[in-house]
């Protein structure tokens, strides 16, 4: 498989890893990028001098290109951005966008930019600030959200924009990767599906939750204070619930919703307490069903999707 994705990376199939804090470490990235996609360090809210590790633990691990996901809202931003100019990963990808300009300063060091976008309007913004290609990110992903479907996301990006679209957001096999490449896309970014990777440092409560997961495994708060975010409902998640209702009385600020949230992401991914934790998982987690090396995920979303592209010819009535 080659497209502009695969040149522009210089990655064997257009499949990213996405870059998910607590989740992602170079151990994962690098058995991505060895299994021929693109795998990404979530630098989440790392300390500088980590995050610097990580990028070199990275390099030692694979021969492969990588990449560096980074949160603009992290109060750490500023230092990684430093650590990423000075080490140059070959992509920085980058979550909950407030501005573009720091693209002409990671373009100029070399690097590929890739930004993670839930609106059109942002991704003309990035394309226009130099960016490389965007993700374009529906609501059924995990962790932070927008509002719009990946179905209705990906074509009105994809038409909006000149630079390669990377659909991300409920897609875990390759049914959907060919949906996505139909929409227009030119690759996907898949999160959820690489939690159960063999390679990935998640506690084995987190992968066995996974597994298990069904289809209404997951649920979004925090809406109502305008910062939603999607994982597997557990007590945390009915404590957001009952927090809300609060809000929305008058009884509580937003801040003291948000701060609910606070050290649960790594108390669970790290510590596998999936009854009090935050689990950040897509929609797509119903559809995750073992644990198997990242290279072997890769190749089997590949394969199905060249499998579901043969038969969809024999679905579609042809007009006489």
């Amino acid at each position: 498989m080659t497209n502009r994705i695969c040149e522009l990376l210089d990655i064997d199939y257009p499949v990213l890893q996405g870059g998910m804090t607590w989740v992602s470490d170079a151990g994962l990235a690098a058995a991505v990028s060895d299994g021929g996609g693109l795998g990404i360090i979530g630098a989440g809210a790392m300390p500088a001098e980590m995050l610097r590790d990580e990028i070199a633990r990275a390099r030692g691990l694979t021969s492969r290109p990588f990449g560096v996901n980074m949160i603009m809202i992290n109060p750490e931003f500023e230092k990684q951005l430093a650590v990423v100019l000075e080490e140059k990963p070959p992509v920085v990808t980058l979550g909950a966008v407030q501005s573009t300009s720091v693209i002409p300063d990671l373009k100029g060091a070399g690097i590929k930019v890739v930004p993670v976008v839930a609106a059109v309007a942002l991704a003309r913004r990035a394309e226009e600030n130099g960016a490389d290609a965007v993700v374009a990110e529906g609501e059924e992903a995990g962790g932070h959200i927008g509002g719009t479907t990946t179905m209705v996301l990906t074509p009105l990006v994809s038409r909006a924009v000149d630079i390669p679209v990377i659909a991300a957001g409920g897609i875990a096999d390759g049914v959907a990767m060919l949906a996505a490449l139909v929409l227009g896309a030119e690759g996907v970014q898949m999160g959820t599906r690489f939690v159960c990777a063999s390679e990935c440092p998640v506690h084995k409560e987190v992968k066995r939750r996974f597994i298990r997961a069904g289809d209404r495994a997951t649920v979004v708060t925090a809406r109502t204070i305008g910062y939603p975010v999607r994982g597997i409902k557990n007590k945390l998640a009915v404590l957001y619930d009952q927090w809300e209702k609060d809000y929305l009385a008058g009884k509580c600020t937003a801040m003291d919703v948000e701060n609910l949230g606070l050290g649960k992401l790594r108390e669970a991914m790290r510590e596998g307490n999936v009854r009090e934790g935050s689990v950040m998982a897509g929609q797509c987690v119903a559809l995750v069903e073992k644990e198997q090396p990242a290279a072997e995920i890769i190749a089997e979303v590949v394969s199905e999707a060249e499998q579901a592209a043969a038969e969809l010819a024999t679905r579609l009535p042809l007009r006489r």
